[in-house]
This record gives structure tokens, C-alpha cells and sequence, in this order.
């Protein structure tokens, strides 16, 4: 809904306005405020600053409206300004665009031409609502991203690959912090998520170290990828190092019981998808792996205890000569026709 600030010292306007836009009124499309001249159109901004049209006579007692246009900025800076005068006060009319005015309507007043002024007003203060919206939204963005990849994110390069996908050969890792839910339910809310984003900070640092990437936070639960040479090795090295990170962690107190952070890891690799998956319409994507492989390394977390580092026999022949592993056996995982043969990762 538009919000219209009316400035006149004429006592009738405010019910011409009112009967000739009674329609838009009622269906909430605009909404009405008057004011008699501009000294009280100053507070009327002070009491509504998300005003977005001002329209305003200029001959008026107290504060006229030219007066008034040089103190808008003070009020509301996004606002747009229409003003009203007789057909032979050019002079005026002029001083006022020259002020800032947006644009001005003649009296006796054309209620269907203010109207379409009205609109095109609206849709000039939506288009700045939006641009300062977007504004402040780099800004947060240079605040957390580096310079370079905003450059890329506004290139033509970006938009291209954004409909790209391709088959790749990777590494997946999921790590999730084990009995996570018993701090949910014994710890107020910001002490949860202190405890879990002091953990995940930890996961990470070991991920980036191997040049894995986080694909993202499931819950409780880190989803890693590896790409390039020795994947695999570098993804299970990674997750020796989170293990290793996470029984460092010094017994963790919520309420009157002590949680002692331990992860549950499942790596997998193999052939998988890489690219924007999510909702066109909903303006979410998220560039990612999916495949059976990466279907395959969350059911090994799932599958795996507290400490334990989870992998195929699979996997195994590709890493056996680089790290100790012990047979665990066949387990039977969900949505795989027959049992898996698990290996745990020990040194």
C-alpha cells in the first residue's frame, strides 16, 4: 500500500480526495494523510517517515511549499514530491523542479491525470526503495565475500555458469557432531548455537586445510567436497584431523549435565553431478554434488559411531596403501538392494 502525504490549506480537498480515490482507499492501495501547510506536513513526515508521495500545494500559509521542498531531505530522502498550482505560475512551477519536485499537476485538478502521476511516482520511489535495499545488501555482502568474486558474481561469466553442469570425479565427507540434540534440549538457544558454530569452526579449518570445500550446514551435520588430485587422500586426511580437532574440546556444560563433543564420519567417492540445484522460482540455488555417491557417503555417517570414520570396501582398495583401516562387515543401508561391506578408518 502507497502511502500519500496531501499538503493544502484548502478545508474541501481532503474530502474531494477522498471521495474521487474511495475505491483505492477501500481496497488498501493508497492511503491518505493531509496536512494544512508545511510546517505541519514536517511533523506529519516525523509521525509517517515510510511516506511515499508528497503531493503539495505551493501557496500556503505558515511554511509554502517551496519552503517545504528545501526541508524534505531533512524528513525522508527517498520521498518524491508532485505539486499543485494555478495554470499561469510558471515561475513557480519551475523554482519547484528546480527544488526537487518530481513533477506537478495544474488546478482545477485532473483527478485522472493526478492519479497517473500518482502511479508513476510510486513506481519511481519503489525502483530507490529498491536500489538502497540492494545497496545496503552489497555492503553487508563485502563484508563477508572477497572483492574479486563480487566482480565474478556480476559478470557475464557468472550468469553463464550458473546454468552449468557437469560429471565430476570427487570426494564427499559428511561429519555430523554426535548426540548434538541432548545441548538442544538442556541449553538455552544462544548457547547453542555458540557451542555448534565453535565446533563447525573447527570442522572447517581442518576442511579448508585439505582444499575441500563446505557445501553446507545440515543441522548438526557438515557436508564437505574434494576435488583434484588425491581427493580421497585429502578428504580422509581431513577427517583424521576433525576427529582428532573435535576430542580436544573440553567437556561442554548445559545446565546441570557435561556433553562431550565427538563426530560420526562418513567419506565416500566416486562419480557425481555438480551444479545449481534447487528452485528457479524461489530464486534459491545452491551449487552442489548430487549422485548416488554422495547418497552413499550419508548413509555411511548415519552408519558410523561416535569417533568412527566410515568407508567402503570400495574405498578402501583406493586408500588401503595409504592409511589403516579394520574390516567392520556387511551392514544393510537404506536404499541399497543388498549390504554394504564397511571399512573403518583408524590412523
Amino acid at each position: 500500500m502507497a502511502k500519500i502525504l496531501v499538503v493544502d490549506d484548502e478545508a474541501d480537498l481532503e474530502l474531494l480526495v477522498k471521495q474521487k480515490f474511495r475505491r483505492k482507499i477501500r481496497e488498501n492501495i493508497y492511503e491518505f494523510i493531509f496536512a494544512k501547510n508545511g510546517e505541519d506536513a514536517l511533523q506529519k513526515l516525523l509521525e509517517n517517515p515510510d511516506v511515499d508521495v508528497m503531493l503539495s500545494d505551493i501557496n500556503m500559509p505558515v511554511m509554502d511549499g517551496l519552503t517545504l521542498l528545501t526541508r524534505l531531505a531533512e524528513s525522508n530522502s527517498i520521498l518524491k514530491a508532485v505539486m499543485v498550482s494555478a495554470y499561469g505560475d510558471m515561475q513557480n512551477i519551475r523554482t519547484a523542479m528546480n527544488r526537487g519536485a518530481f513533477d506537478f499537476v495544474c488546478k482545477p485538478v485532473d483527478f485522472e491525470d493526478l492519479d497517473v502521476t500518482i502511479e508513476k511516482t510510486i513506481q519511481h520511489v519503489l525502483q530507490i526503495r529498491a536500489t538502497v535495499a540492494a545497496i545496503k545488501e552489497n555492503n553487508i555482502l563485502k563484508m563477508y565475500v572477497d572483492e574479486n568474486v563480487l566482480n565474478f558474481m556480476t559478470s557475464k561469466e557468472y550468469e553463464k555458469s550458473l546454468l552449468e553442469n557437469e560429471t565430476v570425479q570427487a570426494t564427499v565427507m559428511f561429519v555430523d557432531i554426535c548426540g548434538f540434540t541432548a545441548i538442544t534440549e538442556n541449553a538455552p538457544a544462544d548457547q547453542v548455537v555458540t557451542i555448534i558454530n565453535k565446533l563447525f569452526d573447527r570442522i572447517v579449518k581442518e576442511v579448508i586445510a585439505q582444499n575441500g570445500h563446505v557445501d553446507k550446514f545440515m543441522g548438526d551435520a557438515v557436508m564437505a567436497v574434494f576435488r583434484g588430485k588425491y581427493h580421497l587422500d585429502r578428504a580422509i586426511d581431513a577427517g583424521l584431523a576433525v576427529r582428532e580437532q573435535i576430542k580436544k574440546v573440553d567437556g561442554l556444560a548445559a545446565n546441570d549435565k557435561v556433553f562431550q563433543p565427538e563426530v560420526s564420519i562418513g567419506i565416500n567417492s566416486g562419480e557425481m553431478i555438480s551444479g545449481n540445484i534447487g528452485s528457479a522460482s524461489l530464486k534459491r540455488l545452491d551449487y552442489t554434488v548430487i549422485g548416488d555417491a554422495v547418497n552413499l557417503a550419508q548413509r555411511l555417517q548415519s552408519a558410523a559411531k561416535a569417533s568412527q570414520i566410515i568407508i567402503t570396501e570400495e574405498v578402501y582398495e583406493m586408500a588401503k596403501e595409504s592409511f589403516k583401516c579394520q574390516r567392520i562387515g556387511e551392514v544393510s543401508l537404506k536404499n541399497k538392494a543388498r549390504p554394504v561391506v564397511l571399512y573403518e578408518v583408524v590412523e
